[in-house]
Formats: structure tokens, C-alpha cells, sequence
């Protein structure tokens, strides 16, 4: 499916779109609570943030973010549209930024934070877990931090 698919940086014409994406993945993979933290990303954060096109439609989108040593890179924001999910397109986005990350030179560690929700896809795609943290997104939304192994 994913020879179709475009990879680019999001725009600002994006943003509703991005949290639409969101709301369709609420309550399964997000608690309603962290869509103000997804705005507040989007507004502020959102230098390397991606949108996965497919047929001219917006099918999903996620980015990274840096530490301030420039020593750790965060995988951030995953979000599909269901009628997307599990097609390779998630895995397509993740390796694009795994590659973005690479560039910089002084990058030792790629992380991500995500929950018990969505935590096989990237144990499937080399993140080992490093520890889980009980209901720290919201209640029921645990936190489960992984690290890339390269």
C-alpha cells in the first residue's frame, strides 16, 4: 500500500486536520485529555512533524522532537486514520524519521513515549521497553517509554 504514499512536513492548513486524526483515535488509543497537549505540540513543537498522504488523503502523522543536548531523539505524535491503520504506513513514517534523526550527528538515543495501547507496533519496529509508568497520560492510559535499538 505504502508505494503510494507521500511524506511531508506539516503546514499550518494541517492543524485541524491533525486533530481530527486525534479524535478519531479517542478513547482507544488516546484519553480526551491530551488533546490540548496535541494543540499545544502543534503550536509550539512542531518543527519536525510530518503528515502521511495516501490518495490525496490525509492518513496519518507524527514527528520528533530533540533534547536540548541534541543527544536524544523523541519520536512524537503518532496518529492514523483508522481506515489506515495497519498498512504499513505507520512503519513507513517511522523509519523516514528514524532516518531524519540519524542526520544528526550527535544523536546517541531514539526514544519514544507511548502507552500499552500502541506499544506492540513499535516493539515490532526495534523499540525495547525501559520502563512503564501506571496511568500517567490520563487514568488508564499508561506509560510505556522505549528506546530504539539501532
Amino acid at each position: 500500500m505504502n508505494t503510494k504514499a507521500i511524506i511531508r512536513n506539516v503546514k499550518e492548513t494541517d492543524k485541524q486536520a491533525v486533530i481530527h486524526l486525534l479524535r478519531l483515535n479517542t478513547p482507544l488509543y488516546f484519553s480526551p485529555v491530551e488533546e490540548k497537549d496535541l494543540i499545544d505540540y502543534l503550536n509550539h513543537h512542531a518543527e519536525n512533524y510530518y503528515i502521511v498522504e495516501y490518495d490525496n488523503t490525509i492518513a496519518g502523522c507524527g514527528g520528533f522532537n530533540l533534547s536540548d543536548d541534541l543527544t536524544i531523539g523523541k519520536i512524537s505524535w503518532d496518529i492514523f486514520h483508522p481506515d489506515y491503520q495497519s498498512k504499513g504506513l505507520g512503519s513507513l513514517l517511522l523509519r523516514y524519521r528514524i532516518e531524519k534523526l540519524k542526520e544528526y550527528k550527535n544523536i546517541q538515543t531514539i526514544t519514544v513515549r507511548t502507552s500499552q495501547l500502541a506499544h506492540k507496533f513499535y516493539s515490532k519496529n526495534r523499540f525495547q521497553l525501559k520502563e512503564i509508568v501506571m496511568d500517567y497520560w490520563a487514568p488508564g492510559f499508561d506509560l510505556y517509554r522505549m528506546q530504539y535499538l539501532d
